[in-house]
């Protein structure tokens, strides 16, 4: 089994991947409480200082115990550093055909961002192992299951705006996993230094997920 192949199965059995924003000294304890909860597809974004450093660093600490991915990949310089340090995937706001002509070069899993019909297609036909539905919260999962309907062969993980109280109802609409920032990473945890609640949140979006 590829690499791509290997990714893609294993987001589509958690059905969650935790996108980390944070400073670079919070990564490590961020993942750890992550581990704890449950979590082990975990993103970190080009946001975080020195991504490529840090990356490199999960990927050599962690080891196959995070399906570590890359994100905030706008472009193919981002997507060849990410994936020299040792991301298994790249996510994106945006679709870049050239990056994802790389990805599937050096078999990589992409998941480009798109919102409309037109771009979610486009990206899908291009490649991507799977397309992030971003910003997802504007239209919601009647949205998603409005998208769903003519673009049934589409896999898709909606960003922004999945919480737990609605994250079942996301995957019933059709998604195929969640991406899930700050509700899930959370920005009082990490400004208290306090990352139980980590975990504890993580927990809580495990539980949400079996229920879908």
């Amino acid at each position: 089994m590829s690499n791509r192949q290997q990714v893609m199965a294993a987001v589509r059995k958690h059905r969650l991947v935790a996108v980390v924003r944070s400073t670079a000294e919070q990564v490590r304890p961020i993942v750890d409480a992550l581990l704890a909860g449950g979590v082990c597809c975990i993103e970190v974004t080009f946001t975080v200082p020195k991504a490529p450093e840090v990356i490199a660093a999960v990927r050599y600490g962690y080891g196959d115990k995070v399906v570590l991915g890359a994100g905030t990949v706008t472009d193919t310089k981002r997507a060849a550093e990410a994936i020299a340090a040792g991301a298994r995937y790249i996510v994106a706001p945006n679709t870049s055909f050239e990056v994802i002509r790389l990805c599937a070069e050096r078999d990589v899993a992409v998941m480009p961002g798109a919102f409309t019909p037109t771009e979610i297609a486009a990206a899908w036909q291009a490649g991507a192992d799977c397309v992030k539905l971003f910003p997802a919260e504007l239209g919601g999962i009647p949205y998603l299951k409005a998208i769903r309907a003519p673009l049934p062969e589409v896999p898709i993980m909606p960003t922004g705006g999945v919480d737990v109280g609605n994250a079942a109802d996301w995957l019933k609409a059709g998604a195929i996993a969640l991406g899930v920032g700050s509700n899930l990473v959370r920005k009082d945890a990490l400004a208290s230094g306090n990352y139980a609640l980590i975990t504890e949140t993580a927990r809580e979006f495990i539980t949400a997920i079996a229920g879908a």
